[in-house]
């Protein structure tokens, strides 16, 4: 009889409990998703040009992406670079904030447009993205 009750108290102390370890999985998990900075990008596939005296900006509200193939983009969507300043200003609703992203290949005269458009809908600060060389 003795040993039917050894062979129970053997059973139990051969299971493994798996709670504290589940609780350290969440705990990194919940530490992870916190510290995570989310970035908030365009929509298109950029190449920033590069520039020794950039600067970072704190967060915009609208990114404008100019595609080297000259299509222009606001939030993800296509838009006509005549239209990019309506558009922005509707997004915006007064605040100011707007990044353009243009792409290395992108024609300077496309650039000028859009920023010329945005400064007519009455949107001042306006900066253009451009990625911080190792110089």
């Amino acid at each position: 009889m003795r040993r039917r009750r050894l062979g129970s108290e053997s059973s139990d102390a051969g299971e493994i409990n798996l709670t504290p370890m589940l609780d350290v999985v969440f705990i990194m998990l919940i530490f992870f998703i916190v510290t995570t900075s989310f970035v908030k990008e365009s929509g298109v596939e950029i190449q920033r040009p590069e520039s020794s005296s950039a600067t970072p900006l704190p967060d915009a509200q609208v990114m404008v992406a100019i595609s080297a193939r000259g299509a222009v983009w606001v939030d993800g969507e296509a838009v006509d670079a005549h239209r990019v300043g309506e558009r922005v200003a509707a997004l915006a609703g007064g605040q100011s904030g707007v990044v353009i992203q243009a792409d290395r290949e992108a024609t300077t005269g496309l650039l000028v447009e859009v920023m010329d458009r945005l400064r007519q809908a009455g949107i001042e600060d306006v900066a253009v993205a451009a990625t911080r060389s190792g110089l």
